[in-house]
C-alpha cells in the first residue's frame, strides 16, 4: 500500500484545547508544582514548559489565534 505525499504531512491534533492549555499554565503560575500538574493531567513536564514558553502570558483568544496558524 502506498501513502500519498499529502497524507504524510498531516499533523496529529492535540488532545488539549487552547483553553485547557492556558488553564494548566495559569495553575502552574499560581504556585502548583509542575510534577503534580503533569501527573494529574497526563502530560510530560517538558510539554508543560514548552506550552509555557509558547503560550505564557496569553489569554484564551490569543492562544486560539496562534493555534490556527
Amino acid at each position: 500500500m502506498r501513502i500519498s505525499p499529502s497524507m504524510e504531512t498531516v499533523m496529529r491534533k492535540s488532545r488539549f484545547t487552547p483553553e485547557a492549555m492556558i488553564a494548566i499554565i495559569k495553575e502552574h503560575e499560581a504556585g502548583a508544582k509542575a510534577a503534580d500538574l503533569c501527573r494529574r493531567h497526563g502530560l510530560a513536564e517538558a510539554t508543560l514548559y514548552r506550552w509555557k514558553a509558547k503560550f505564557g502570558g496569553m489569554e484564551i483568544s490569543d492562544a486560539k489565534r496562534s493555534m490556527a496558524m
